[in-house]
């Protein structure tokens, strides 16, 4: 009831920043179209003038007012029902899922704007939480971290679960980070470190082994998280010894550098160019994936926006043996599927850390990387041939 009630307080806030969002467009529109900007072709200001002007504020202002009044009388009910025990602890994978999908788009924002929708970073078995106090007493450790819009609960939506798989077979305790995909790439590595970093310090004997498995921009979220630790001096550096990357983009995933082009393409007519704001409402960790951003040299100072790949050239982390896993929809090496689509989200090329400039090319060891054929990008999350060679290699590499 009470998270329900939570729930319904971020509808409530994101609805009215989409109202004022509207205004502001339509706006822009009346704007873009007045006789002056039509006929003379006169560059001008986004907000129109005198009673129309007078009408859109009104407007903003009333949004504003009945969105602060709904959230302020969902507040004060969510506290009242904060004081009875909620009879149901169970996660509902319909409704994370919905979550997931609206921080993986709209994270920065809900962040920004302290909406209750926003995820908080943790670290789950299954369904329950780890409280640092009491972290797992297994000297084996395999850490999951899923892509954009996703949650930690897909690794056990699948055929075949990963985590339960390793540890009937090899003993390993599963981990499950659950974290706002929509923030920006290096926010959620550096946390990452941070988090298990005092995981590994609350435990009284050190750990075995850790391994680290992501899949689609958890990967990145894992390189970024093991730059952070190592300037950190982070123990847990010293203590992961393994890394798989299932389906990361590596150098960046080509559905974004798409958006990047319509966002040019709609800016550039006078006429439509108040629509490109309509692109640019997509998260921080989005754009991010264009070209694969890491840290924050890789998007501080500069427009997430542009084209241009200004990343500084990240290696993979040293210390950790790492395994690329790619997937292609086409049922051999070298079909026009496999050049142009790979998973359907994910190139080859950028799956496997490749790049024409050989400073950015990431070095994994041809035994060290597997494609699966007639596979698509969400495949990776949970098909029994991935899981066999995810074993093989902890078991032999």
């Amino acid at each position: 009831m009470n998270a329900s009630l939570q729930n319904l307080r971020g509808v409530g806030r994101l609805s009215t920043d989409a109202v004022i969002g509207v205004v502001d467009l339509v706006e822009a529109l009346h704007r873009r179209l007045s006789p002056a900007q039509v006929l003379l072709g006169q560059a001008g200001e986004e907000r129109t003038h005198g009673i129309a002007a007078l009408v859109y504020k009104s407007i903003r202002g009333i949004s504003r007012l009945s969105g602060g009044a709904l959230d302020a009388a969902l507040g004060a009910a969510s506290g009242l029902l904060a004081l009875i025990p909620d009879a149901s602890t169970a996660r509902s994978p319909l409704q994370e899922a919905a979550r997931a999908v609206l921080n993986g788009v709209l994270g920065d924002h809900l962040a920004d704007s302290a909406n209750p929708l926003a995820i908080t970073m943790r670290l789950h078995v299954h369904a329950g939480d780890i409280p640092s106090s009491s972290p797992p007493s297994d000297d084996k450790l395999a850490v999951f971290v899923h892509g954009l819009c996703l949650n930690d609960l897909h690794w056990q939506a699948q055929d075949c679960d990963y985590g339960a798989a390793l540890a009937r077979d090899l003993g390993y305790t599963p981990l499950y980070l659950h974290y706002n995909s929509g923030l920006h790439i290096s926010v959620n590595g550096r946390e990452f470190a941070d988090q298990l970093e005092s995981l590994v310090q609350a435990r009284r004997t050190p750990l075995k082994e850790l391994v680290l498995i992501g899949h689609s921009m958890g990967g990145l979220v894992i390189r970024s998280a093991c730059e952070y630790g190592a300037q950190a001096r982070h123990s847990w550096r010293r203590q992961a010894g393994k890394a798989f990357f299932l389906g990361t983009p590596h150098h960046g995933a080509p559905l974004e550098r798409s958006g990047a082009w319509i966002d040019a393409l709609l800016g550039g007519n006078p006429l439509i160019a108040p629509f490109a704001r309509l692109g640019k409402i997509r998260s921080a960790g989005i754009t991010d994936l264009r070209h694969g951003n890491l840290v924050d040299a890789d998007w501080q100072g500069r427009d997430r926006f542009a084209r241009a790949d200004t990343r500084v050239a990240t290696p993979l982390p040293d210390g950790i043996v790492c395994h690329a896993i790619a997937a292609t929809t086409g049922a051999r090496a070298g079909s026009l599927a496999d050049r142009l689509l790979g998973d359907g989200l994910v190139p080859l090329a950028s799956a496997l850390g490749r790049h024409a400039d050989a400073r950015r090319a990431l070095r994994f060891p041809s035994s060290r990387q597997w494609i699966g054929y007639r596979m698509n990008h969400m495949d990776l999350l949970g098909r029994v041939e991935v899981y066999e060679r995810i074993r093989r290699w902890l078991e032999h590499s």
